[in-house]
């Protein structure tokens, strides 16, 4: 072909032996969000405008290969607690942003093959694991494995369903939309052995952070890390894309799971039935469909990962794999604010603010503050949460731990329990799927008890759209210097 010889194919064949030679690969598709999106999209305007002026039909300017862009970035949480909460915010998300999205409307119908899922649906790496992932795709005569490169990190999430795809720069990603492949070395995979299943009381989440602990202290930076073993076969679409998506906080460029029957349930229950056939019988024919009873895969590093060892756990305060079994946060806290935060140089502190840390309080036996407003009279001091959300692509894709998380709240409620008055609450799921079966199972009234009203369907406080705090509690925590925490269920 233009990129790759037989010779290419027959030393890849020959992995992990073989020349250390580059790979050229060609992703079958592309995935972007709105912040890294618009710039593509102006490139792509401008490329027409110049061949334009050279006298060529600017028409002739299209992806080479299909593009997914979903508006998931811009939403933040201005209203919170209330019905209208939702409405509001997407109504401020056009507000401020009317001249991108008219500009990303205009490219949907200007451009073949890309196609722009508007504000208000979801995140995209959920919208693509539920939604936009073949698995196997068909086109112009060719049957072959779906593939994609992504603006985000998150991309691997995909991994879980058994397609390859990791994140990738602006330009790489436009490079790939017109046409040009992209040059790997050789990669490193790191086989993850499997075994036993989860124990009750633990979830996905439990296992990503362990997973993140332990990957990051073997070192995968720039490696592929792939699942197999038994352990699978008790392990959901949801909980692998959980682990998956969580690749770039283990460094690792992928994370990728195989197809087995696991997979072809997931896409018949997702409205996907019409490609089950092709993806198992293509699979099985290429060597890629998973079965208990299979033969080891060749890795080029193995590591051992029992299932049944995994116990509740948080990570923080400030890093993803700085694992705390749960039964020791408070102590964890404790010697974050009185250790390491509140007696460092000005070179760690510098990092340590630049990690989405700060400074510890040195008022940690001072009187609580009492704050101004009637509605929010209650105590704030080290240590108070001031916001909890229940969002991003990690785990509002998980139906297990968003069930709980509403059984929770009912309980909860039940107990005669409320959210105190300081905490700003959120709900903001990866898609509309999550409010739909909350919805059905009669748990969305006990979150909104508790002010977990839905905010938007979008990555919000993931990415540090959580709007402003209200100010009363703002100028608490400022006038004080209180070192008050945040509990995310993102990454």
């Amino acid at each position: 072909g233009r990129d790759v010889s037989q010779a290419d194919v027959e030393s890849l064949a020959r992995w992990p032996n073989g020349a250390d030679a580059s790979i050229a690969f060609m992703p079958a598709r592309v995935l972007m969000q709105d912040f890294t999106g618009v710039p593509a999209v102006v490139d792509l305007a401008a490329m027409r405008s110049a061949v334009a002026r050279a006298g060529g039909d600017p028409q002739s300017v299209n992806p080479f290969v299909p593009v997914d862009l979903v508006i998931d970035h811009s939403v933040q949480v201005d209203r919170f607690g209330s019905a209208d909460a939702y409405a509001t915010n997407l109504e401020w998300e056009y507000r401020r942003n009317r001249e991108r999205y008219s500009l990303l409307n205009w490219a949907q119908q200007a451009f073949d093959g890309f196609r722009v899922v508007p504000p208000g649906m979801g995140i995209c790496h959920q919208v693509n694991l539920e939604h936009l992932g073949r698995v196997v795709i068909k086109r112009d005569g060719w049957v072959f494995p779906d593939t994609l490169v992504g603006t985000d990190s998150h991309t691997p999430m995909i991994n879980g369903l058994g397609v390859l795809g990791w994140g990738v720069g602006g330009i790489e990603a436009e490079a790939a939309m017109l046409g040009q492949p992209m040059f790997l070395p050789k990669p490193v995979v790191l086989g993850v052995r499997t075994r036993g299943t989860l124990p009750p009381g633990t979830t996905a989440t439990d296992l990503v952070l362990t997973l993140a602990q332990i990957l990051r202290a073997h070192g995968v930076v720039g490696k592929f890390v792939e699942f197999f073993g038994t352990g699978l076969s008790s392990l959901s679409i949801a909980d692998r894309a959980t682990l998956s998506n969580m690749s770039p906080e283990f460094g690792a460029t992928a994370t990728l799971f195989p197809v087995d029957s696991n997979t072809l349930k997931y896409l018949r229950l997702t409205g996907r039935g019409d490609n089950v056939e092709l993806v198992e019988r293509y699979t099985r024919e290429q060597g890629l469909f998973r079965s208990d009873d299979a033969v080891e895969p060749n890795f080029s590093e193995v590591l051992d990962l029992d299932l049944s060892k995994i116990e509740p756990s948080v990570a923080g305060p400030k890093r993803p794999q700085d694992r705390v079994s749960l039964a020791d946060v408070s102590q964890s806290f404790q010697t974050v604010l009185t250790g390491e935060a509140a007696d460092v140089s000005q070179k760690e502190l510098a990092r340590f603010k630049a990690e989405g840390g700060g400074k510890a309080s040195q008022f940690l036996n001072a009187p609580n503050e009492k704050l101004k407003q009637p509605a929010a009279a209650a105590s704030v001091t080290d240590g108070s949460v001031v916001i909890a959300a229940i969002t991003s692509c990690t785990n509002t894709s998980n139906p297990s731990v968003m069930i709980a998380a509403g059984l929770l709240a009912r309980k909860a409620v039940e107990a005669g329990l409320q959210c105190q008055p300081w905490v700003k609450t959120s709900l903001a799921p990866g898609s509309r799927v999550v409010t739909q079966y909350l919805d059905k199972a009669g748990l969305t009234p006990y979150l909104e008890k508790l002010g977990f009203n839905l905010v938007g369907y979008g990555c919000t406080t993931c990415i540090g759209n959580s709007g402003p705090l209200p100010e009363e509690i703002a100028e608490a925590v400022t006038t004080k210097k209180l070192a008050v925490a945040a509990v995310l269920s993102g990454n």
